[in-house]
């Protein structure tokens, strides 16, 4: 029966080839567009080249010091003076990486400029992150408590700036004009990735601004490694306990909120506004499946208006197989099965092309260092969601065709 019903959608969508191209683009863009824009969302979200441990680690990168009669906020990074007085004194991480926001300077090579993004770190910041040293290794405790002019490069950096040259640890490199001496390179991380990407890593000692200027607000943010993700809850208790003894700075606030969050938790938060009442990530994650939902509603809907054109086509055939005998369930289910066949063939494209589109992108480097990819459980519900969509599509048609009667249907034609 399945393989006649194939035959006959085959022939059904061979004789209409205009319809069928409609047909067949608005599922395949739309689990396309779907495919690779997931594949980025999971780049930019899951845990990545360096930060392997994002599924342990809790992230400090904003504060807020709140009016609570008026509503007026002061929001932001905090200071590395905030970091050592207070998250530093924390006793549940196994460790504590502290790095600076990435700060673009000019250098001159050739008489050509080049933008260095550089980012400060202390000791730690090399534990929690998973880097791949292609030379080198990184600044120790003691060159930091030195305040030594030692870096990290990329090895985009040192194709840049040094070329070809095989070794450059112990090689000197200019940045903001300061001399920096090379300890290490690593592998290039994609600008995306707001925590661990930089051209060029240095002792926070060595910073331009001022490391033990007393203040909460800064350009600093941590990452707060846990053992085990069990320890998670147990480090944002201790982490609350603190920030609930800190005062706001000036009088005009009489409140201070900062939280120790998931990686993306900590960015939603600052995007809710109000971070006392919300994280913001029920709000992003229903506007995210509101618009996926729309998204597909919208070929769901064209297909069903193509599919009772095709009933209206068919009308006779229809009324002659009623006449034979052919019972309307038998008729509803196989003008369902043929949507799902169709479903199905614009599934394999969409994945075709995503797959294509994705190579493009990754080869093009249109942001550089990202490596996207077919996330293979979005994959599996993107088919679930086709293949439902698909079926609803078929199911209204299918019912218009039942209630045809059969002298209206052979009239029809």
């Amino acid at each position: 029966m399945l393989k006649n019903y194939f035959k006959i959608a085959i022939a059904v969508l061979k004789r209409r080839k205009f319809f069928t191209f409609i047909s067949l683009f608005g599922i395949s863009f739309t689990l396309t567009i779907l495919i690779v824009a997931t594949a980025f969302v999971d780049n930019v979200t899951s845990a990545n080249y360096p930060e392997l441990n994002r599924d342990r680690s809790l992230y400090i990168n904003f504060l807020q010091q709140r009016n609570s009669k008026y509503g007026y906020t002061q929001n932001g990074p905090a200071s590395y003076y905030y970091m050592d007085q207070y998250v530093n004194k924390l006793k549940t991480p196994e460790s504590i990486g502290i790095s600076s926001l990435f700060v673009p300077v000019n250098t001159y090579v050739n008489n050509k400029k080049l933008v260095v993004n550089i980012k400060y770190t202390n000791e730690a910041y090399w534990h929690v992150m998973q880097y791949q040293y292609i030379e080198g290794k990184p600044y120790t405790q003691q060159q930091i408590d030195n305040a030594e002019r030692v870096a990290v490069i990329s090895d985009d950096l040192k194709k840049d700036y040094f070329g070809d040259i095989p070794n450059v640890v112990g090689k000197y490199i200019e940045a903001d004009n300061v001399q920096y001496r090379i300890t290490g390179v690593v592998k290039s991380v994609p600008v995306t990735m707001a925590i661990s990407y930089a051209d060029l890593y240095a002792p926070y000692t060595v910073s331009k601004t001022d490391y033990r200027t007393k203040g909460l607000s800064g350009n600093y943010s941590a990452i707060l490694l846990a053992r085990s993700k069990a320890e998670l809850p147990k480090i944002k208790e201790e982490y609350a306990g603190i920030v609930a003894k800190i005062k706001p700075e000036q009088k005009d606030f009489d409140q201070f909120i900062s939280y120790a969050d998931s990686y993306v938790t900590s960015f939603t938060r600052q995007m809710a506004g109000d971070p006392t009442n919300s994280s913001g990530l029920n709000i992003l994650i229903t506007a995210a499946s509101a618009f996926i939902l729309f998204f597909m509603l919208l070929p769901t809907l064209n297909l069903i208006n193509i599919n009772i054109s095709r009933i209206m086509e068919r009308s006779s055939e229809i009324g002659v197989r009623k006449a034979f005998g052919a019972s309307s369930k038998t008729l509803v289910w196989q003008f369902i099965v043929e949507n799902i066949i169709l479903t199905f063939f614009g599934a394999v494209i969409g994945i075709v092309l995503s797959f294509i589109i994705l190579q493009v992108i990754n080869n093009s480097e249109l942001i550089t260092n990202m490596h996207l990819s077919i996330n293979l459980t979005v994959l599996l519900y993107s088919l679930i969601a086709c293949l439902f969509f698909g079926l609803l599509s078929g199911v209204y048609p299918a019912w218009r065709m039942s209630r045809l009667e059969v002298v209206t249907a052979l009239k029809a034609q």
